[in-house]
């Protein structure tokens, strides 16, 4: 399978670094940007690369458009004329719909993609909506995204929240660890060992959820005692308003969209 990624920033050079590590034939994957010092360091990695979209989408299976949603309709329109009628189209900017991505392109399989940055390490959260796609094309970028993390299949009715939770999530959690390093810095850690364990706790919690598919109630219980340690660190966190606080955040992000 060929795949096209356009546009090297965050969310493009993520994919391409994922797919990668995931030791994808770096041949069968072409990047597109404007930039030549953005592409260099791919080339060095046998990617093969390009300044010319028309160039990337030809012979491309799987065309993934990483840019600026403001930037979509213009970077469609340069390479429409050379996307062959076979090829899936997927589109990760955020907010622009498969409706929009269909007055651009006309009737064709398209998809929209919400991943996160943790693409990068193969950890990503991805959700997937799709239009006038067969079950096998859309099979294919279900699998090309889980080689990246977890990807599933939603209604395009929930992509934003999906945005607000599976993408922006990622903010949302590193501040939770950026508070934690600061606190245990203070009781005597250095920096960078307070953020190695607190990235490895995080991680180990989330793994015991993911796994088990239990409440995260449950496995609070488990390490909370009848006036133990715990207990007294979470009334405190509840006292200043931490869930309230998580639960705000997102609602005010989600908000962005107009909703």
């Amino acid at each position: 399978m060929k795949i096209t990624v356009i546009g090297s920033g965050n969310i493009g050079s993520a994919l391409v670094n994922g797919l990668l590590h995931r030791d994808i034939a770096p041949e069968s994957i072409t990047m597109a940007d404007i930039s030549r010092d953005a592409l260099a360091a791919f080339a060095s990695r046998g990617v093969a690369v390009t300044q010319n979209n028309v160039e990337a989408v030809q012979n491309a299976d799987i065309v993934t458009l990483c840019v600026k949603p403001y930037l979509v309709g213009q970077v469609i329109e340069g390479f429409l004329p050379a996307l062959s009628a076979r090829t899936l189209l997927v589109s990760v900017a955020a907010g622009v719909t498969l409706n929009q991505l269909s007055q651009l392109v006309g009737k064709r399989a398209l998809f929209r993609v919400i991943p996160n940055t943790a693409m990068a390490v193969n950890r990503s959260m991805t959700c997937i909506a799709a239009e006038n796609a067969s079950p096998e094309q859309e099979q294919a970028v279900l699998e090309l995204f889980s080689l990246v993390g977890k990807a599933v299949r939603i209604d395009e009715s929930l992509m934003d929240a999906a945005t607000v939770v599976a993408s922006c999530g990622t903010a949302f959690a590193l501040r939770y660890l950026r508070a934690a390093t600061t606190a245990a810095v203070e009781l005597g850690f250095r920096p960078d060992v307070a953020a190695g364990m607190i990235a490895q706790t995080m991680s180990g919690a989330a793994a015991l959820i993911a796994q088990s598919g239990g409440h995260p109630e449950q496995e609070i219980d488990k390490v909370t005692t009848p006036k133990g340690i715990t207990i007294k660190g979470l009334n405190e966190l509840e006292h200043a308003g931490f869930s309230s606080a998580v639960m705000k955040g997102i609602l005010a992000a989600y908000s962005v969209f107009g909703k």
